[in-house]
């Protein structure tokens, strides 16, 4: 999962592998991405996706409550994943992001903003972000066209991530 922040354009992508344990593939075409709140936020997770997708949902609701406040929202999930004894439980991590803002938000309670304008988790997240910061430095290509290619370059490299490819743009 990659999240990248280039001029104006906002692009997250991820992968569509969906692994169990060490060394099993259950799901090849996965969509770990969603457009939340009237298409203005991005979303994407990395680990557990039941847990992910309880937490999509989680997230979605303080959207909703903070009328799209994106560090707000995720202030507040943070804090309840962190005090929540059920939710703190669940093993997964989320990227958002706005026009403005990238966050990746943690169960221990993190919340990081990166200062390059990219952020990857997962298991091909090093990888992708390794690419994207070369494609940021040397080339003109669009947020957009940096996610798909670092994700590219990933799946060629890390075991736990296919080249079943998708982005969204804002």
């Amino acid at each position: 999962m990659i999240c990248v922040k280039r001029g104006e354009e906002v692009a997250i992508g991820g992968d569509g592998q969906v692994t169990f344990g060490n060394n099993t593939i259950m799901k090849a075409r996965a969509c770990k991405i969603r457009k939340l709140y009237n298409g203005r936020i991005l979303a994407g997770f990395a680990g557990s996706v039941a847990d992910a997708l309880t937490l999509f949902d989680k997230f979605e609701s303080k959207l909703e409550e903070y009328r799209g406040n994106l560090m707000r929202a995720a202030v507040e999930l943070a804090r309840d994943w962190r005090m929540d004894r059920v939710l703190r439980r669940l093993e997964a991590l989320l990227v958002v992001a706005d026009k403005e803002k990238i966050l990746i938000i943690s169960g221990s309670g993190e919340i990081i903003e990166p200062d390059d304008g990219i952020a990857a988790i997962g298991s091909g997240g090093p990888y992708a972000q390794a690419a994207a910061k070369a494609m940021i430095r040397y080339t003109d290509l669009g947020a957009e066209e940096i996610v798909r290619s670092a994700l590219e370059i990933a799946s060629s490299i890390c075991i736990y991530t296919n080249d079943f490819i998708t982005v969204e743009k804002l």
